[in-house]
């Protein structure tokens, strides 16, 4: 469990055999008449056929067993996963979640896929044009089932417990401080090993990749080469009428029974994988003289829109730092902003909110909806010495960023009853320290 391979390079044209099985790769061409070992050749396209070359995605996979050999699809409970954003009244509050309950285990058993809660969202999965915010809790593994997202791609932090994923391509061990990404159509299937916790941002229709660097130049933030993607793996299992495909299509849930587990793929080529990142491994960069850079600079992952420069969705974190800039306010300003921002805390604290942002729950500050520290924080980053500093050691906070206005689900705002109705508070006790006859107040430095 602790040592498994992987692949490195984001966005590389790869190729992995199963070493059981060597040479089942077949030479020069990608659907012989016959493949080596007598395996079925089948695509799996992440994009249109006639895409250009730096954005078409696809790989060949060499399997047992076609992944067309399953019963019809017939729906099932989709329990708290939705895409209705109509479901209750716009709020546009200030939102903030205590840590989202798991459910208790022998209990209630509760697996990845019974598990997803989605807390916001916006778009149409329809027309390709959207995202969505889920919460996963749950305390068992999946067994003989497995997962696949038609409307898009999954982001998925986990916050508490680690995540052994079995998918097409091979197998991933994804832990707290990690993440991974599970591109649309691919299959698979997670074991968790305690009660387990974590946030999934889902894209519908694009794909996420690095953003540019612009005047950073040609390093820095996430390099693409500590993005790993597994190596081929695969089982060659009965399940006589047991197996279980789950299938979200359209925002709906779907099951399908099949005699085979799914993970029968012995070799695959292509550019279109599963892939994890340790957030360790980000370059950060940082203001070195004074104010702030604005926190796109701590962008790990980015899906982008047809609008020049503006994403559907960011994926940003605040990585342990050094701070160090003059005559500075240093933690996060006073902001309204014309994106969504939904923040959540992996573990530690968060520099502006120390109190009632706890690991595990979650924050909302939706379009112009003004934010900032609370009285606390304001009140002792404007006496402290500038002195360089350690900034968020032992912490990661990370914000999903949309240019979308977010609504928020029913589960998010009362079911989940995990909703601080006291939020507001935090900002009441800010006052005035106005000197109308002194333009220079006395400063700490």
């Amino acid at each position: 469990l602790c040592y498994m391979q992987y692949i490195s390079g984001l966005g590389n044209e790869c190729a992995s055999e199963d070493p059981r099985c060597p040479g089942s790769l077949p030479e020069g061409q990608n659907n012989p008449q016959v493949c080596p070992y007598n395996l079925y050749a089948e695509q799996l396209s992440g994009s249109a056929f006639t895409c250009p070359r730096s954005t078409n995605k696809r790989s060949w996979l060499y399997r047992i067993l076609p992944s067309v050999c399953h019963k019809p699809f017939e729906s099932i409970d989709q329990g708290h996963l939705t895409h209705n954003w109509d479901e209750v009244d716009p709020d546009p509050n200030q939102l903030r979640w205590k840590p989202f309950e798991i459910p208790k285990a022998p209990q209630e058993k509760v697996d990845f896929v019974s598990g997803l809660h989605t807390l916001c969202g916006a778009g149409d999965i329809r027309s390709n044009h959207g995202l969505a915010i889920h919460i996963f809790l749950c305390n068992t593994s999946m067994g003989n089932k497995c997962f696949y997202n038609s409307d898009g791609d999954f982001l998925i932090v986990p916050q508490k417990g680690k995540l052994l994923i079995y998918t097409e391509f091979g197998k991933m061990l994804v832990q707290p401080n990690e993440i991974c990404v599970i591109q649309k159509g691919m299959r698979f299937s997670i074991d968790v090993f305690e009660e387990t916790r974590g946030y999934i941002l889902e894209v519908y229709g694009i794909h996420f990749e690095l953003p540019d660097l612009g005047p950073i130049g040609a390093n820095g933030l996430a390099n693409p080469r500590d993005f790993l993607i597994p190596v081929a793996w695969y089982e060659d299992r009965q399940v006589p009428g047991g197996y279980t495909v789950i299938n979200k299509y359209q925002g709906k849930l779907f099951a399908a029974k099949q005699d085979v587990s799914p993970f029968n793929v012995v070799a695959w080529h292509g550019n279109y994988t599963p892939y994890k990142y340790n957030l360790e491994n980000f370059m950060v960069i940082n203001s070195v003289a004074f104010d702030h850079a604005d926190p796109s600079i701590f962008t790990v992952l980015t899906a982008k829109s047809l609008r020049p420069g503006v994403a559907i969705a960011d994926f940003v974190i605040f990585p342990p730092r050094w701070g160090v800039a003059d005559k500075t306010f240093r933690p996060p300003y006073y902001h309204r902003n014309c994106m969504s921002e939904f923040m959540g805390l992996i573990r530690g604290h968060y520099e502006a909110k120390e109190g009632g942002f706890l690991p595990g729950g979650g924050s909302l500050h939706s379009t112009m909806t003004p934010h900032g520290p609370d009285a606390d924080c304001f009140e002792k980053a404007s006496k402290a010495k500038l002195a360089p500093e350690r900034i968020a050691d032992g912490t990661m906070t990370f914000m999903f960023e949309s240019s979308l206005s977010l609504a928020v689900t029913k589960w998010g705002l009362k079911t989940s009853r995990c909703l601080d109705e006291n939020y507001y508070k935090c900002w009441e006790p800010l006052k005035s320290h106005f000197t109308p006859n002194s333009r220079n107040p006395t400063e700490p430095n």
